[in-house]
């Protein structure tokens, strides 16, 4: 009894301190500006990042090496070239989540301080990547209405319907093979930090949204995360899901 006492005591010591490990890294403002900024799923080099925060490349790389030795970064090498992107989903919800924490209230609230920074916001707020899957009042309208068209259901907790199985197959979007070895579950909700309600994530909104690129569905505005909707994209999801009013 002592014994298995003190191993729990030296297990949540040891749980505690990787948390505080995690917290500090994040606690660090350009730190967190690059996490936010990879949010996008992309990968960016250390220069990119270093003009992203106004910082100097030399201190970039000192951050980076930091993101990359606690695991909320992961490399890739080309050549010279040095790339860095979030180490996978769980730390853009981990990311997504804190800035929700973080925002006093949602961006239409708020009083930008330049017409730019302003439009950036909005856009932001309209439709965006969240990672790998759409965020935004986009992201939440099409969750409602797989919600609506009964393609997802949530009586206990969210699950993706056989209804909406078929929809994903009759659009040739791949899914997770049941009981495959990856942790990421099929479908997942992400709590929205503009619409403060859930959008569709998981493997799912992840195939949702590559294929709506795939598709030409979608553009990317600039070198934000923000997306707009093409005419194309217009049509189909009025088409597959009755979405006529988009944001």
């Amino acid at each position: 009894m002592e014994r298995n006492a003190r191993d729990d005591r030296a297990r949540r010591a040891a749980d505690g301190q990787g948390l505080a490990a995690v917290a500090a890294l994040l606690a660090d403002r350009t730190r967190a500006s690059f996490c936010l900024a990879l949010i996008d799923g992309r990968a960016w080099t250390a220069g990119e990042l270093a003009r992203h925060a106004g910082v100097a490349r030399s201190t970039a790389t000192e951050h980076l090496n930091a993101l990359v030795g606690g695991g909320l970064l992961a490399e890739e090498r080309q050549g010279r070239h040095r790339y860095v992107r979030l180490a996978g989903p769980e730390v853009a919800e981990l990311v997504e989540r804190l800035a929700g924490l973080a925002a006093p209230s949602a961006p239409a609230a708020r009083t930008p301080a330049t017409l730019s920074a302003a439009g950036r916001e909005h856009a932001l707020a309209r439709a965006r990547t969240c990672y790998d899957h759409l965020a935004g009042a986009l992201g939440v309208a099409l969750t409602d209405a797989m919600t609506a068209r009964r393609l997802l259901d949530w009586t206990h907790g969210l699950e993706l319907t056989p209804a909406g199985r078929d929809w994903l197959a009759e659009l040739s979007i791949p899914l997770p093979a049941p009981g495959g070895g990856g942790r990421r579950p099929a479908v997942r909700p992400c709590l929205d930090w503009t619409e403060r309600r859930p959008h569709l994530a998981g493997a799912v909104g992840a195939a949702i949204c590559r294929h709506a690129f795939d598709a030409g569905w979608l553009t990317r505005v600039g070198t934000t995360r923000a997306v707009r909707l093409t005419e194309t994209g217009h049509t189909a999801l009025a088409h597959h899901l009755g979405l006529r009013a988009m944001p």
